[in-house]
């Protein structure tokens, strides 16, 4: 019954998306950190995220917050990326990974094969570097 209620409610609403998720995790972190400094400022800032956050679930413009979305995805997607390279970076035991001098591409090479020379297959440069 409740459950019926609630759907019948959000009906025609935008509901939760990426941004709204960054929203409420930045505001559950302001909020433990204004537990602990105690500055008046973060309870304020924590009050206007989390304003933010239910204004968008409960927004009817569905076509704006989803523009407002794609712009966060936009801004985020090469920050995302740069940490998902960087963890298979660092759990690749097998390969080592460098950029190719001359136009910056990212390569990998297998490890322990000494001094070996690459050729670039976007550039076509050609190169020694250790492995």
């Amino acid at each position: 019954m409740i459950r019926q209620a609630l759907a019948r409610f959000m009906s025609g609403r935008y509901g939760g998306d990426q941004l709204n998720l960054f929203l409420i995790v930045v505001y559950v972190v302001l909020y433990v950190l204004s537990l602990i400094l105690r500055w008046p400022v973060l309870n304020l800032l924590t009050l206007v995220l989390l304003i933010i956050a239910f204004f968008r679930m409960l927004s009817r413009n569905i076509d704006r917050r989803r523009a407002e979305n794609t712009k966060f995805l936009q801004i985020t997607r090469p920050v995302l990326r740069n940490f998902k390279t960087l963890r298979v970076r660092v759990s690749d035991r097998d390969h080592r990974y460098f950029k190719c001098p001359n136009c910056g591409q990212q390569m990998r090479v297998p490890r322990g094969k000494g001094r070996i020379t690459v050729h670039c297959r976007s550039c076509g440069a050609t190169f020694e570097e250790k492995s």
